[in-house]
């Protein structure tokens, strides 16, 4: 009866392909760029052929879109119920969300995405638009309801949202092009600490740098 219920080997290993794939997909992607990727380095790295890869993403671009859903574009909705379920104060809600932006896109795999978008966005205009669509709208839609949310109860000063959202975006680009550039080669005793460096940079937000009376 066990052995009738539980699915084969072969029926398990079908349903962790897509994983597999947008593993070693992102992997390449991250390693190699979109352009240099191919799709048979990409099923050759999953284990399987080129022809099982195109079963599930036709292309190489839908296979880009995919690893973007999967590791950043799919998490926006978790981010806002974690916003709507945010009990602190706003400066407290500032400091969580550049922080579990880190843990969980810049400490991971997914943070050379950004990198990649920005170096052939020139190249690939499709591929800029879509990580416009999926990513950088709703990331400013997301920062946009913290800052509103601070102004609403008074914990902010009222603001222009559209420009000041970049003043939380572009610390965490810095970071993710400084991972994926410069950090690999810099000797240990000039090493950025990440959670160091967005701490700081809240605080200059929150407070300015000027000393008060």
């Amino acid at each position: 009866m066990n052995s009738a219920l539980s699915p084969t080997k072969r029926e398990r290993r079908k349903e962790a392909r897509p994983g597999e794939l947008l593993d070693a997909a992102l992997a390449l992607f991250v390693e190699k760029g979109f352009a240099a990727t191919r799709v048979e380095e990409v099923a050759a790295r999953a284990g399987v052929s080129k022809g099982t890869l195109f079963l599930y993403f036709p292309s190489k671009e839908e296979l880009f879109k995919a690893v973007v859903r999967e590791t950043i574009a799919g998490r926006f909705g978790e981010w806002n119920d974690e916003l709507d379920a945010f009990q602190g104060d706003s400066a407290e809600l500032l400091r969580y969300t550049m922080n579990a932006w880190w843990e969980r896109i810049g400490m991971t795999a997914a943070s050379g995405i950004t990198k990649l978008v920005m170096s052939e966005a020139g190249t690939f205009p499709e591929i800029a638009s879509f990580y416009q669509h999926e990513v950088i709208d709703p990331g400013r839609a997301l920062l946009k309801r913290v800052l509103q949310r601070g102004i609403d109860r008074g914990d902010f000063r009222p603001m222009d949202l559209d420009s000041a959202v970049y003043s939380l975006i572009a610390p965490m680009i810095f970071l993710l092009m400084w991972k994926h550039s410069m950090a690999p080669c810099c000797p240990p005793a000039d090493r950025l600490d990440p959670q160091a460096f967005l701490g700081t940079q809240v605080g200059l937000l929150l407070d300015g740098m000027r000393v008060r009376p």
